[in-house]
C-alpha cells in the first residue's frame, strides 16, 4: 500500500523568521500540546487495564488498535477542540477534519501500541501542530520514562526543561542506528534483509518499536540515526521537528522529505552516508 509523503516535515532546517503573529500562535499552541500529551499519557499509564483488549486490526492481524488508543485520541482531540474549535485534525485512529483556522493537529495517541499491549515501556504520545504544511510545534511524551520532548520551529528542542542536541557525528562504522519494521510479513522480510546488509557497516542496529521515541532519542543524542519505511504523518510529524531543532538532519530518499517511502534522521555526518546506503540497498520499496 502506497501512502502520500508527509507534507509537514521539510528535509532541511527551516530558516524562515517568524513574525510576531507567528510567535503568538506558537506560544498559544505549545502549552495546549503539552497539556494534551500529559493528560493522554496519564490516561494510558494509569488507566491500562490488566485485561487490555484489542479493539481492531489495521494493516495485518499483528498490527493492532487497543481500546486505549481510541480513548487517548478522543481525549486529545476533545481537549484541543475545546480550546481551539476551528482547528483541523489528522489522527491515527480516525480523527480527520479540515478546520477553518489554517492550523491542523497531527496526532498519534499511542505510538508503539504493540509495546503497550505487552507491557513494554517504549510507547509515546505524539502531537504536532502544523500550518500551511509546516510543523510549528511538536511534543512527544514517553510516560514510562517520565520524559516529555518538545520543540517549536526555530526555538530549539528540549527534554523536559533541558535543552538537547544530537550527538557529534561518529564515522558511520561507529554509528548506533535504530529502525522499525512493518507489520505486513512480506514487507518486514525485505526490511530485515536491508538491516542485515547494514549491520556490518554500523556499530549496531536497535529496534525500539516507536518511531516518535526513536526520533526523539536521535535529538537527545542517544542514537546516531534512525530510518524506517512506511511511516504515516502522525508517526513522524512531532519527532521530526524535535530532531531537526536538536541539530539533526532529516529527509526521505535523496532530495525528498520524510514520508511513507522512507524516513531518515541522523546527526550531521551520519545522515548522508546512511541515506546513500539505504538508497543503494533499496530500502524505499517493498
Amino acid at each position: 500500500m502506497k501512502e502520500p509523503a508527509v507534507t509537514d516535515a521539510p528535509s532541511e532546517q527551516n530558516q524562515a523568521r517568524d513574525t510576531p503573529a507567528d510567535d503568538a500562535l506558537i506560544a498559544e499552541l505549545l502549552p495546549l500540546a503539552l497539556e494534551a500529551a500529559r493528560r493522554a499519557g496519564a490516561l494510558l499509564r494509569d488507566g491500562r487495564p490488566d485485561d487490555l483488549a484489542v479493539a481492531a486490526t489495521k494493516s495485518s492481524p499483528v498490527d493492532v488498535v487497543t481500546e486505549m488508543d481510541i480513548a487517548a485520541e478522543k481525549l486529545i482531540t476533545g481537549y484541543l477542540a475545546e480550546h481551539r474549535p476551528d482547528d483541523g485534525f489528522l489522527g491515527e485512529e480516525g480523527a480527520s477534519s479540515v478546520g477553518g483556522s489554517g492550523v491542523r493537529w497531527v496526532i498519534d495517541p499511542l505510538d508503539g501500541t504493540v509495546n503497550y499491549l505487552y507491557g513494554l515501556p517504549t510507547w509515546a504520545v505524539s502531537i504536532a501542530a502544523e500550518r500551511d504544511g509546516e510543523t510549528l510545534v511538536g511534543v512527544v511524551g514517553i510516560p514510562m520514562r517520565d520524559e516529555t520532548f518538545r520543540a517549536v520551529r526555530g526555538g530549539g528542542a528540549f527534554l523536559n526543561d533541558r535543552p538537547i542536541r544530537c550527538r557529534p557525528a561518529p564515522p558511520l562504522e561507529r554509528a548506533l542506528v535504530s529502525t522499525g519494521f512493518n507489520y505486513v510479513a512480506t514487507v518486514r522480510t525485505h526490511q530485515a534483509e536491508i538491516a542485515q546488509r547494514l549491520i556490518p557497516r554500523l556499530r549496531d542496529i536497535r529496534r525500539g518499536g516507536s518511531a516518535a521515541a526513536d526520533l526523539s532519542d536521535v535529538a537527545a543524542g542517544r542514537l546516531d540515526g534512525f530510518y524506517e519505511r512506511g511511516l504515516h504523518p502522525w508517526d513522524l510529524a512531532a519527532g521530526d521537528l524535535i530532531a531537526r531543532e536538536a541539530g539533526a538532519l532529516t529527509g526521505g530518499r535523496p532530495g525528498t522529505r520524510p514520508g511513507w517511502d522512507l524516513t531518515v534522521a541522523a546527526t550531521p555526518g551520519v545522515f548522508e552516508p546512511l541515506q546513500t546506503l539505504l538508497e543503494e540497498y533499496g530500502a524505499w520499496h517493498d
